[in-house]
């Protein structure tokens, strides 16, 4: 054996998650471990038929006020502290009767379950005892093992079935793993308690992590951090990183409308919008219209109840996923013909409010654009007249654009997304593209442009399609060119003085 593997004489267990414990106590008693454990932990190993000593009879002190008071200990801190060669610790855990512990398991209380509970329910999910025994297991890893989720235990297994003990690299591996978590740990209810501190730092800490199939390529791996995961997936493949992003991207911009809503994204940019009070069916068939061609393989939401009505005219489309608050029991009965077809249910979506990205071997990290339709519209133009009916156009087709990857420009009418230019290196390329999908329809619609037209010649494709409206941010140095332009084709347009630049 190598002389930094050791075996694992006593153990001190201590779990909130009890899932896998029994396999792990196993392997323990085959290697003839002594096992210490606390409270329910200790009664259901017992339960189970394993022989346990408990953490009590160490310190001779009983569990006090509810279990808040158990391991906070001399007795049990020092048997995981104790150096292994220093002469003076092990000489103190003699005189005071400390059993050396070569492992300690243990989890954390479940605070992500409980974010949306009052201030004392969350409290009593502030986990005092386990994070403070394993900082001081992992800081001691020189000579102690430490598992901090039941997700270890196969690993530390096949450790022990292969070496008779834990190696040096073992341990130093877990313990790093440990400082993670209690790190995140700490992290999530910061930031649950005092959200207005939106600390930088702790966003990089990303809650309990969910292995993905791959990445954006198969040869790319991948994993999905969360600290509350409050939606369900009711049929379907396992969801991919792609699926991810762009079932986050259609809820965001469902979210921005009070009235029904669909959005079908491809590629993370919407290929249609359709927002009104009349059904989800109709308001996908809406949406749809926009671009059927790049709807096939995408992502749908809604912000309603889908329901056979609505289901007998999607299933018929190549979708990935789709997503909505709840599915009827005949929409459900539909899309269990398409096996594949991934169904999320999600009834009360929240939307992140920080985005983090890598960046030249470091970190991006921005508030999310939570700016809605602005509270007054300035009318640059001689065409002054912003009816109702405009006005609305004009609001519905800036948020879209707003969730459309620069430069963006939608086309829309009666709350429906007509044509869509995304993510062009020019502006006036994106006018174009938009133009050509809303070919046809564009009579009485309105233009929305994420940021500001830089030359009139973006105005200039618009002759003679129908235009009434544009919205844009302003601010050009060309701003009165591009108002002339506007001026001699009569349409009307607004300035928000807000740019919704989205790369």
């Amino acid at each position: 054996m190598n002389p930094t593997t050791l075996p694992i004489k006593q153990a001190l267990i201590s779990v909130f998650d009890k899932s896998g414990l029994d396999s792990l106590c196993i392997k323990l008693k085959e290697c003839g471990t002594k096992i210490y454990s606390t409270g329910g932990t200790a009664q259901h190993l017992k339960d189970k038929g394993f022989e346990i000593t408990p953490i009590e009879s160490v310190t001779q002190f009983p569990e006090m006020m509810d279990g808040r008071v158990k391991t906070l200990h001399p007795k049990v801190f020092g048997g995981i502290l104790a150096r292994r060669n220093v002469f003076e610790d092990l000489s103190a855990a003699q005189s005071h009767h400390i059993p050396l512990f070569d492992l300690v398991v243990v989890n954390l209380y479940p605070f992500w379950d409980h974010l949306n509970d009052t201030r004392e329910v969350q409290a009593k999910f502030v986990d005092i005892g386990g994070p403070s025994m394993l900082r001081a297991a992992a800081k001691n890893s020189i000579s102690v093992t430490v598992l901090s989720s039941a997700q270890d235990y196969i690993e530390f297994i096949n450790e022990i079935e292969k070496h008779q003990g834990t190696t040096q690299e073992f341990r130093y591996s877990m313990a790093a793993r440990t400082f993670q978590r209690t790190g995140q740990y700490d992290s999530m209810i910061a930031q649950t308690w005092a959200p207005q501190i939106q600390s930088f730092p702790s966003l990089l800490s990303l809650g309990k992590l969910t292995s993905l199939r791959y990445g954006e390529n198969p040869h790319q791996t991948a994993a999905w951090g969360s600290f509350n995961q409050d939606w369900k997936i009711l049929q379907g493949k396992e969801l991919s990183y792609n699926n991810l992003l762009d079932a986050e991207s259609a809820v965001r911009l469902n979210s921005e409308f009070t009235h029904s809503a669909v959005t079908i994204v491809k590629h993370n940019n919407p290929c249609g919008v359709a927002s009104h009070n009349i059904s989800i069916k109709e308001l996908f068939e809406k949406a749809l219209a926009c671009d059927p061609k790049s709807a096939f393989g995408g992502i749908v939401a809604s912000n309603r109840e889908i329901d056979a009505d609505a289901a007998e005219v999607m299933v018929k489309l190549f979708l990935e996923v789709i997503i909505a608050p709840s599915f009827s029991s005949a929409a459900k009965e539909l899309f269990s013909q398409k096996k594949n077809l991934r169904l999320i249910e999600w009834s009360n979506p929240t939307a992140n409010s920080m985005e983090v990205r890598a960046s030249l071997g470091g970190w991006l990290i921005q508030s999310s654009d939570s700016l809605g339709v602005p509270d007054e519209l300035k009318v640059v133009t001689s065409n002054k007249s912003l009816s109702a009916e405009i006005q609305s156009d004009l609001m519905f087709a800036w948020l879209v654009s707003k969730h459309v990857r620069s430069n963006a420009i939608v086309i829309a009418k009666n709350g429906q997304t007509l044509g869509i230019g995304a993510g062009q290196m020019a502006r006036v390329d994106a006018v174009q593209i938009a133009l050509e999908k809303a070919k046809g329809k564009t009579e009485g619609a309105v233009l929305s442009s994420d940021a500001f037209f830089p030359f009139r010649d973006n105005i200039d494709l618009l002759k003679g399609v129908g235009i009434s409206g544009i919205i844009q941010p302003g601010g050009s140095q060309r701003d009165a060119e591009v108002i002339q332009a506007c001026n001699e084709q009569n349409i009307l347009m607004a300035f928000t003085g807000k740019r919704h630049f989205r790369h």
